[in-house]
């Protein structure tokens, strides 16, 4: 007798989301069907509100009692907690395929080796120092909206790639056994909203250069797509990791060059 699928209710698939992108033990306190894993990037800037605001709150009350430069260190700290690091795997396993990669399939083996290399260290490296300098850059309050805009628009940007592009590998070779479902209609206005409403917040409190911050990352995210699909001709959940953590950094870091009061 076939087993009846189980009701995925409307709070099902957000939950799910936070449940795969962060480290908070949600499941304690429920647990989504199983099917909801596959649309969990449909949720992906959701998930940005909840990370990136525990960020900017870490970083803005921290500033109020302590250096900035610690405050600044301890955010960054708090997300790779809260996240359990896992776009910053995807990274190191992203800069490893590109630089010691000589084609796909070598691409793919890399990325998939649990080892770290020489590209993936010098690529965090870089990363996290640029992230602290540009955060530092920027005053407190600044600071802390941009990382409550940039965090779900550079996630909503990012899950174009699975718009665009086919997984490169099947579900059995997946990291995290999951294959996510191309987006409807009705899942791309609703990313677009989370991705997007947390810029109208950064721009009534602040006179950041708009233009910079929203384009930007578009033009930074073309790129990378471009290049993953050059070398892969498809995405993988590190790809998706590497380019949403890229994003994310090129749309704070046009703040630094913009006019800010």
């Amino acid at each position: 007798m076939q087993e009846k699928p189980e009701h995925i209710k409307w709070y099902d698939r957000p939950w799910a989301a936070m449940i795969f992108f962060t480290r908070l033990p949600l499941w304690r306190l429920h647990q989504p069907p199983a099917a909801c894993y596959s649309s969990v990037v449909e949720y992906w800037p959701l998930s940005g509100w909840l990370t990136g605001g525990l960020m900017a709150a870490t970083l803005y009350l921290c500033s109020l009692v302590m250096p900035y430069a610690v405050a600044v260190l301890l955010a960054i700290a708090l997300r790779l907690l809260v996240t359990g690091a896992l776009h910053e795997d995807g990274l190191a396993d992203f800069c490893d395929g590109m630089g010691g990669g000589t084609d796909r399939d070598r691409f793919l083996a890399i990325m998939k080796d649990s080892h770290i290399g020489t590209y993936g260290v010098l690529g965090l490296t870089t990363y996290v120092l640029l992230l602290a300098a540009g955060l530092y850059s920027l005053r407190p309050a600044v600071a802390a909206l941009a990382i409550i805009a940039a965090a779900p628009y550079a996630r909503m940007l990012a899950g174009l790639m699975i718009l665009l592009m086919p997984y490169a590998r099947s579900a059995a070779e997946a990291k995290n056994k999951t294959i996510y479902r191309q987006p409807r209609f009705s899942a791309l206005v609703s990313q677009s909203l989370q991705g997007l409403l947390p810029i109208a917040l950064l721009l009534a409190f602040t006179t950041v250069n708009a233009v910079w911050f929203i384009l930007v990352p578009i033009l930074t995210v073309a790129a990378l797509l471009w290049l993953v699909w050059r070398k892969l001709q498809g995405y993988t959940g590190d790809c998706c990791g590497a380019v949403c953590l890229l994003v994310e950094l090129a749309a704070l870091l046009s703040l630094t060059f913009t006019s800010i009061t």
